[in-house]
């Protein structure tokens, strides 16, 4: 019965197979995937990126990089293309990658709890082995201090192994055998509380460990030597020093001489800032040694420690110098000072450092120039000049930010790869440095560097997304106002010139129903331009509204608008600071600060011109937080604000200013859709902004002021007492508020309580889900028997997902053995009654064990709810006994009272005590993947059947028919009047079908959010799904019912039509006469 059932179901899953099936020819035409790996994490050495040479005196390489997005990735450094990834898990966090030869080793995990080593040219992995329990890492921040990789040091008479030296949780170090991948010996210091281990260095004589111990407002120096055979400690010391930092004013240093292995650590005072180093041998008993008048703000490691060079930055900050070991190694000096930037021409620069393929360095200073316009790139070559060469550069500040790191290399050509402020890596090229004019003793300047390929990685940060339709072509008409004549016939003369070509597209679109490319050559740019603003002809809506813009919105204090067709950018924008961004007081000091976007509104779509509206926070670096508005043209980004008279040809150049809504901290934003479109906005005091804000608006939102309900989470105060004394821990409650005005009180409306729903006291708000909004062509659902559910139509639901509250986890007792539970709500807005309520077992999400987690995706359309989860009880929940533990969907339909009742609950109040009265139906199934996002299908009138579009854990996009998840699916044989519905008998496990796999071979990593939009089609919905990586696609659930299929035969049809007129034209005359002849006959 059950391989029957399963047939039945996988039957009619693949009902429209012609339909859903993806082809090979379709692959980039409906869809299209942008494959990304993060923005580099340039905070320390170990994660930045670098330059990786392959063969020893080769030309070719990768750029190996750690990324924001959790990942290890390979460039290929010609045209910006990924030539290797690897995702690592969001709870195995990568402190860092070290090169050995052609391998590439990473700590990861809490305090380095797994090490990989991978082929650094093809990113295979070679080996992975767990450290420690993960559970038992030390937490630290940032995530690579503690945690360390060294390779032995051999010399010729040495027979060593290579394996690596690895500290982890700041106190334990270890040697691995590469061979067996085992640890040979492994060292943890007794006081892993007072001392925390930062580096490691391994020589022939002796494995150094090198820490901090904390002291009162600094830090303190200490080393321990470890026989690197058996790791037993030689010797241990504390070396007096005052160090602010360790993170950044630590540089381990090494200087390989043909005689001996001469390392150095080197140090930056806290008071006097100068520049110590001690030297690190066996017995460590060498005094300190300081580098005379030489007084630095900070001390930089550019790459180029293990030769033994840093940049030491001078306390005016635009001074540097070049320092490195002395071939003796006894001490370190200058080698080099870069020339003096002017204060008020530049900014604080960024250094950088880098070897060619002979193994000379290059060091390398980057900064903007306001004077020039340009950047500005000084390279030091020792072995080519004493003095160094100047390269300018047009980098496009106002569309990229700030430059925030630089990697330089000079293998084949000279490449700086930079990293900006707004996610954006660019690698530009420059001519190879020379030895012309050596003597002189002026910067020597060079020409001009040229952008080879840009990578917007900052996408990988969306914070808030909508589409925008595209308006419809009009005809141009402007300057015709005064056109005679003349004027008009030699204007339609020139516009004919273009009529052949009309004629010509519309027989072949006529005959073969083939429309033009949705993507207009004029419209498409390359990924690798150096301008995210060029100048495009205008955008148009295509005849099935396929094209649509995306506007994106990221955590790096930029905006996009993409092209729904291509996934190009359209325009960009960076979005400005405010007061934060200008400079002030007599030392011009900027505060600075960053803008995270809360919310995407768009506006204005009625009257043909769609805008956007930004709602966003400014984060100010003096700790001040205000709510700022962004608005623009959908079109084309320009500031659309009410009284910019800014030319709007010049208006997307410099960052895009915003205006400021309030003083503080936004509570709650949302669009009121009435005859205008309104921002609404509340405050810390819940009182009520609108943008805009005028008599109209203010009109507008006083007839709708009764209307409205919307919730808020709530905490109870902290500080409220039981009568023992004992605080309460914070209860947290869903508090459904109203507005009004008092005039007495304040000039604005203030939101005030109208409902209070308290939740358990083990249980803590997760997240809210609003109901996806939508046209609803179908009030009801048809039975077999001719009666009629009728669909339960609340508009005020939404969702509520909660997750237990660590109390509640830490209180583990033997008189409480309850299960942790994630609950499920969905709540009437409006009275705060509760519609469904669920309660499903938290998971053990993680290796660490440590807690439980709730990692519950729900969507709410209409009156259809789908939530997933995992399922790891087998004594609770849908893991009956008898059944296995996996990951579990959920499908609930709500309906109106009992069959064939209606009360019209789409039309009634939120009072009427008919609301109160709901069925609901729902159905468990085994789901075979994890999912990171899921959202339902949307149509323009809502008449197409709705699809459920998953994203998996496994990299994929897959749809799932509403019917197989229909939760009136019988439990039995169907009967002839379920037949009639199309139900099919109910099987727990849902059918996987890879034809419906939307994604096809593309790895969609990490997808945080899908987001589905409407076409002009009713059969079709487009869906974009982002994350590390972005994707769309159109989809058809119920087929193109509205479109002719690409196998109907248009041509033989117009063929077939043309000849039976030509026919009726022929035989018609001779009818005529025939009829004629008849009635003269008679």
């Amino acid at each position: 019965m059950w391989q029957l059932s399963a047939l039945h179901a996988f039957l009619l899953f693949s009902l429209s197979p012609a339909v859903w099936a993806l082809h090979e020819s379709d692959v980039g035409v409906v869809d299209w995937y942008k494959q990304l790996v993060g923005v580099p994490l340039s905070g320390s050495v170990d994660t930045s990126p670098v330059f990786h040479h392959g063969i020893e005196n080769s030309t070719e390489g990768l750029l190996l990089t750690a990324t924001t997005g959790n990942v290890l990735a390979a460039l290929f450094p010609t045209n910006g293309s990924v030539a290797w990834r690897f995702l690592f898990q969001p709870e195995d966090r990568i402190a860092g990658f070290y090169r050995d030869g052609n391998v590439v080793t990473t700590l990861s995990g809490p305090g380095g709890s797994t090490l990989r080593s991978f082929e650094a040219l093809t990113g295979h992995l070679v080996s992975e082995q767990r450290l420690h329990d993960p559970s038992k890492g030390r937490p630290s921040e940032p995530p690579h201090f503690g945690k360390s990789v060294t390779y032995a040091i051999q010399d010729e008479s040495s027979a060593e192994s290579r394996g690596p030296y690895i500290l982890t949780n700041g106190c334990t170090v270890s040697r691995i055998d590469e061979t067996t991948g085992n640890a040979i010996w492994s060292w943890t210091s007794p006081n892993p509380s007072s001392v925390v281990y930062t580096k490691l260095m391994h020589t022939p004589y002796a494995t150094y460990a090198i820490g901090v111990t904390s002291s009162f407002g600094s830090y303190t120096l200490h080393i321990t030597a470890l026989s690197s055979s058996t790791g037993e400690v030689l010797n241990e010391v504390e070396v007096p020093s005052s160090i602010k930092a360790p993170v950044n004013d630590l540089i381990l240093l090494a200087r390989q001489t043909t005689e001996r292995y001469r390392p150095r650590i080197v140090w930056l005072e806290r008071d006097s800032g100068l520049v110590k180093s001690k030297a690190l041998t066996p017995d460590l008993k060498n005094p300190p040694a300081s580098s005379k008048g030489l007084s630095c703000e900070r001390i930089m490691d550019v790459g180029l420690s293990s030769l033994g060079y840093f940049v030491a930055v001078e306390k005016s900050r635009h001074a540097a110098w070049v320092t490195k070991i002395l071939e003796d190694g006894t001490q370190i000096r200058g080698l080099y000072e870069f020339t003096k930037l002017k204060a008020e021409d530049a900014p604080e620069a960024v250094y950088t450092g880098g070897t060619d393929k002979d193994g000379n360095i290059l060091v390398g200073r980057v900064s903007w120039s306001r004077r020039v316009g340009k950047a500005v790139m000084d390279i030091f070559a020792p072995h080519i000049s004493e003095r160094s060469q100047r390269f300018y550069f047009n980098f496009d500040t106002d569309s990229h930010g700030l430059i925030s790191h630089a990697t330089l290399t000079t293998t084949p050509s000279p490449h700086l790869i930079i990293t900006t402020s707004t996610g954006s890596v660019q690698s530009w090229s420059f001519p190879v440095p020379t030895t012309q004019d050596s003597s002189s003793n002026q910067t020597q300047s060079r020409p001009d560097g040229e952008v080879t390929w840009i990578r917007e990685e900052g996408l990988t940060a969306i914070s808030a997304t909508d589409f925008v339709e595209l308006p419809e072509r009009t005809t141009d008409s402007v300057g015709r106002e005064g056109e005679g004549f003349v004027g008009r016939v030699m204007r339609q003369l020139v516009e004919a010139r273009n009529f052949p070509q009309y004629i010509t597209n519309f027989i072949i679109r006529f005959t073969t129903g083939s429309y033009p490319s949705l993507v207009p050559p004029s419209a498409m740019r390359s990924s690798s331009s150096g301008s995210a603003n060029a100048t495009v002809s205008p955008m148009v809506r295509d005849p099935f509204g396929f094209r649509q813009l995306i506007i994106v919105a990221t955590h790096l204090g930029k905006v996009y608008a993409l092209d729904s067709a291509s996934g190009e950018v359209v325009w960009s924008r960076v979005l400005g600071l405010g007061w934060a961004g200008e400079e002030s007081g007599e030392k011009r000091i900027v505060v600075g600060g960053r803008v995270v976007v809360v919310k995407v509104f768009v506006v204005g779509e009625e009257e043909g011109k769609p805008e956007v509206v930004f709602v966003a926070h400014r984060k100010a670096a003096n700790g001040l937080l205000d709510t700022v508005l962004f608005h623009v043209d959908a079109m084309t980004g320009v500031d659309a604000r009410e009284g910019t008279e800014e030319d709007k040809g010049e208006d997307n150049k410099g960052p895009l200013e915003g205006t400021d809504a309030i003083s503080g901290q936004l509570v709650e934003t949302y669009l009121l859709k009435k005859k205008k479109k309104i921002v609404v906005m509340l405050d810390d005091f819940l009182q009520v902004y609108l943008y805009p804000e005028n008599d109209e608006t203010r009109k507008i939102f006083s007839r709708a002021a009764s209307s409205l309900s919307f919730p808020l989470r709530v905490g109870l105060p902290v500080d409220q007492m039981v009568p023992g004394g004992e605080p309460i821990r914070p209860r947290q409650r869903i508090v459904g508020h109203g507005v009004e005005l008092n005039k007495d009180l304040s000039d604005r409306y203030v939101a005030y309580a109208r409902w209070t729903l308290n939740l358990p006291p083990d249980e803590d708000i997760q997240t809210f889900v609003p109901a996806s909004k939508g046209p609803i062509a179908s009030l009801g659902k048809v039975m077999g028997n001719k009666t009629t559910l009728y669909k339960y139509l609340n508009g005020n639901m939404f969702g509520v997902l909660t997750a237990p509250s660590p109390a509640n986890q830490d209180s583990t007792t033997s008189e409480s053995k309850a299960v942790p539970t994630c609950g499920i709500y969905v709540v009437d807005g409006v009275k705060g009654t509760i519609i469904y309520r669920a309660a499903v077992p938290a998971w053990t999400g993680s290796p660490q064990g440590v807690g439980k987690v709730c990692n519950v995706k729900m969507s709410l359309t209409e009156n259809w709810l789908v939530y997933h989860y995992y399922d790891e009880d087998m004594g609770s929940g849908t893991a009956a006994k008898g059944q296995t533990k996996g990951w579990r969907i959920v499908s609930v339909e709500m309906y109106e009272g009992l069959t064939d009742e209606k009360f019209k609950s789409s039309d009634m109040g939120a009072y009427n005590k008919e609301m109160a009265n709901v069925t609901v139906i729902e159905q468990a199934y085994v789901f075979p993947y994890g999912v990171s996002a899921l959202a339902t299908t949307s149509t323009k009138f809502g008449i197409t059947s709705k699809d459920l579009i998953v994203a998996t854990l496994n990299g994929r996009i897959q749809s799932f028919p509403r019917r197989m998840l229909d939760p009136r699916r019988p439990n039995r044989k169907p009967t002839n009047v379920e037949l009639e519905e199309m139900l099919v008998q109910y099987d727990p496990l849902l059918p996987d079908d890879p034809k419906r796999v939307l994604s096809h071979n593309y790895q969609t990593a990490n997808i945080q959010r899908i987001v589905t939009s409407p076409a002009l089609l009713e059969s079709t919905s487009l869906v974009f799904a982002y994350g590390l990586d972005l994707f769309l696609t159109r989809v058809s659930p119920s087929g193109t019912f509205d479109v002719l299929s690409e196998s109907f035969n248009k041509a033989q049809l117009v063929f077939t039509v043309s000849g039976l007129v030509l026919a009726i034209v022929v035989t018609r005359p001779m009818v005529k006469r025939k009829m004629l002849q008849q009635k003269w006959y008679r």
